[in-house]
């Protein structure tokens, strides 16, 4: 039976309830208002994103059988407006082979195969879909290989079958995963790790079956954990008719006891992929919680901008979480775009939201907070838009989810124009040593103004600085429900 959760609904649900009251079903509290999760068990990466007729399709790794990590296979959930998600029931199965080793399904992507050059579908189908993922031989908690394999659907990811011949791309590493497949100038390329030696490879097909190499780049950036989850894709440059490549991978994080992810910028003439010169690692996100970001397929032509979405939770302490019973969600989906300072590409991110959050916004000079402002809130779940003139001020500090000396804050630094973010008192701490933690970035005001939207979701905080071009992401565990915001000036 399929599942429906609108989350608009459990929205306004939770703005009506009354304020100060103590968590009690975990699992429940914490489930965001707006940010999809699943009823229940445990997720990981977003795969096969795509979108096909009037659907936005969601795959992502998921346990069938519990809130731990274990048995991947790739769930299923749907949405004709990425606000409101339904879940289907589950889509590609782990499976148990003969010799009792099992084939896990790992992350990996989805295409609309519209020419039928896979020979899955009838003629003149144009509508199948077929998911390129990475087969997973373990056997007793070992993993034995990697590769990549195929499966198909014909009645929009409802129901699949996998290929008979697979795998289709096997080197015979066992750190070899998370293909990423698109269309690109009459073929189909590829974008696909070896993990452990921090190196992307680029293939070509005409068939999606048979693979030939055509390049590689790597050892690059960052690479203080393995490489995961890469991407390959075209992002338009703002005021110009113009656009750049990007690929993005999943690696460590500032703080590189943690994973995270990093870009590169550069130009792809279809069968190598060349960064542009950088200073340091660029950063999609500097908080905690936002790993393994993948692009939408085939969306509408009216979309001129990229969609992603990313895994928002952190290898270091995920299993801990304290959601029994339902461990894992994603972020928003964010649409992309690059501004051109003086040659320099910088990365660009707008969420895209439910139109109907409980939105607060504040238009202030820091200079005159010499008391501070307090919000009463009525839930954990809304939306925060500030716009804070900085002029003779040394910053300010901001309080969310504010209950006694419960609070997660926010602070900017106009000396060192840093924007941190504080968690070590928000609550629910202590389940993971690894888990209370202060993040930062660096952000320069615009004209003396510095904007923040500020998306509050239950147990999730996505912060996007001066219109997205800075953002940092963190989970939250606070005790109780209808915490206040309190603004103030550092003095």
């Amino acid at each position: 039976m399929k599942k429906t959760f609108t989350f608009l609904a459990i929205a306004a649900m939770l703005n009506a309830c009354s304020s100060n009251k103590t968590v009690k079903n975990e699992s429940a509290t914490y489930r965001p208002a707006y940010h999809y999760t699943p009823k229940k068990n445990w997720v990981n990466d977003p795969n096969g994103m795509v979108y096909l007729d009037g659907e936005y399709h969601l795959f992502y790794q998921y346990n069938p059988f519990g809130d731990k990590w274990g048995h991947m296979s790739w769930a299923h959930a749907v949405s004709k407006d990425l606000k409101v998600w339904e879940e289907l029931p589950l889509a590609i199965p782990e499976t148990m082979n003969a010799d009792s080793s099992t084939t896990m399904v790992f992350s990996g992507s989805a295409v609309v195969d519209s020419l039928n050059t896979s020979g899955f579908f009838e003629k003149g189908f144009k509508k199948g879909l077929v998911a390129i993922y990475t087969s997973h031989i373990e056997k007793k908690g070992t993993g034995l290989a990697q590769h990549q394999s195929l499966a198909y659907s014909s009645d929009k990811g409802r129901t699949w079958k996998f290929y008979d011949k697979n795998p289709v791309l096997d080197i015979g590493l066992k750190d070899f995963r998370d293909p990423s497949v698109f269309w690109h100038e009459g073929k189909w390329r590829m974008i696909v790790v070896k993990a452990l030696e921090y190196t992307a490879q680029i293939y070509e097909s005409t068939d999606l079956k048979n693979w030939e190499l055509l390049s590689e780049f790597g050892k690059i950036g960052d690479y203080a954990k393995i490489w995961e989850c890469p991407s390959l894709f075209k992002v338009p440059v703002e005021n110009s008719d113009k656009f750049k490549w990007v690929s993005m991978i999943s690696s460590a994080h500032e703080d590189t006891d943690y994973v995270g992810m990093q870009y590169f910028v550069g130009d792809f003439d279809g069968k190598k992929f060349t960064p542009d010169a950088q200073i340091g690692v660029l950063r999609i996100d500097y908080g905690k919680d936002f790993y393994a970001a993948v692009p939408f397929n085939n969306l509408p032509t009216k979309e001129k901008n990229p969609m992603i979405m990313a895994w928002a939770n952190n290898w270091a302490y995920a299993g801990d979480i304290p959601s029994e019973g339902r461990r894992g969600m994603f972020s928003m989906p964010r649409k992309l775009s690059f501004i051109n300072e003086n040659g320099k590409f910088s990365l660009v991110q707008k969420p895209v939201y439910a139109d109907n959050i409980h939105t607060e916004t504040l238009t202030l000079k820091a200079s005159e907070l010499s008391e501070a402002k307090t919000l009463e809130m009525k839930s954990n779940s809304y939306r925060l838009t500030l716009s804070i003139d900085l002029t003779n001020s040394k910053g300010f500090s901001i309080d969310l989810l504010k209950n006694g000396e419960e609070k997660s804050v926010l602070n900017y630094d106009k000396a060192t124009q840093k924007l941190s973010f504080d968690r070590t008192k928000s609550g629910k701490v202590d389940f993971n040593k690894t888990f209370p933690s202060i993040e930062s970035m660096k952000v320069i005001p615009q004209n003396g103004i510095l904007k923040l939207d500020i998306f509050v979701d239950n147990s999730i905080v996505e912060i996007f600085a001066n219109d997205g071009r800075f953002v940092l992401t963190d989970l939250v565990f606070p005790t109780i429900s209808g915490g206040k915001i309190s603004i103030s000036a550092l003095k």
